[in-house]
């Protein structure tokens, strides 16, 4: 971990202040960052690549909407075969460079029936089903404590500003709960109908760690949903890949002016 942060640092001019993770279709809002200090993630030591499609796979450091941050285009997942630790692993580096804010961003399946595919949801909490834990193992405790509580894992404080500028904007901001599955399978009809019961409004297969692991070490959390699909049984269409990046293109617009505007709102 000291060995990325330095390589990182040394590459650095200005520290970022916000972290932010890009998902599914969403890069782009990263071409936008002024000074771009470009890291494709294979360079860097200890990272994880990522093999999703949809994710360039590069660190890009700059200037966004005024304000300094470190953007990951593209994620890590369980189902690629990384484990826990290595899919949480540059969240502990944002820890380790000081960064207090993060900001995650997916492409998720709607589960509650009054969403549509393009609907963008605030995630109000989630539910942890991926049968593990990040920090399972040694406590890392110059991170955090043993047993982190999770009560607020995603900062009421940012989904108040996100509110504010999604109506500012005229942008019709859902909110919800999002459940964390390990794929890489869709969900069947019928685990979708248990979702539903327990009380999801979407799902996804990532997400969950990087929350876990940046509420144990003490980060503000955001956490934004693109809803590229309605879940398994609830159109009575068939699920693919390139629904999820199609929708996600259609929407981005939206979540870029979204994310600027709350950038903007951290300043």
């Amino acid at each position: 971990m000291k060995e990325t942060i330095n390589y990182i640092q040394d590459r650095l001019t200005t520290m970022p202040e916000v972290g932010l993770v890009l998902g599914s279709g969403l890069g782009v809002l990263a071409e936008e960052i002024i000074d771009p200090v470009i890291i494709p993630y294979e360079d860097i030591p200890g990272f994880p690549v990522s093999t999703v499609e949809g994710h360039a796979g590069r660190l890009i450091i700059g200037e966004l909407s005024g304000v300094p941050v470190m953007t990951m285009q593209g994620r890590f997942h369980y189902y690629e075969g990384y484990d826990m630790q290595k899919i949480t692993f540059p969240i502990r580096v944002m820890q380790g460079l000081d960064i207090k804010t993060l900001i995650v961003t997916n492409a998720a399946g709607g589960i509650n029936l009054t969403f549509t595919p393009g609907t963008i949801m605030l995630i109000t909490d989630h539910i942890n089903l991926m049968g593990t834990n990040p920090l399972i193992g040694p406590n890392l405790a110059q991170f955090g404590p043993r047993f982190p509580d999770m009560t607020q894992a995603y900062c009421p404080r940012l989904r108040a500003i996100a509110q504010k500028v999604a109506q500012e904007l005229g942008i019709n901001l859902r909110e919800g709960v999002y459940a964390g599955l390990t794929g890489p399978s869709y969900e069947t009809p019928a685990e979708i109908k248990f979702l539903r019961a327990i009380g999801a409004d979407a799902v996804g297969m990532s997400t969950v760690p990087e929350v876990i692991v940046a509420n144990h070490g003490g980060m503000k959390v955001l956490g934004i949903s693109c809803i590229t699909n309605m879940a398994a049984g609830v159109s009575g269409q068939r699920l693919n890949h390139d629904e999820v990046i199609e929708t996600a293109n259609k929407v981005r617009d939206n979540l870029r002016s979204l994310l600027l505007g709350i950038l903007n709102n951290l300043r």
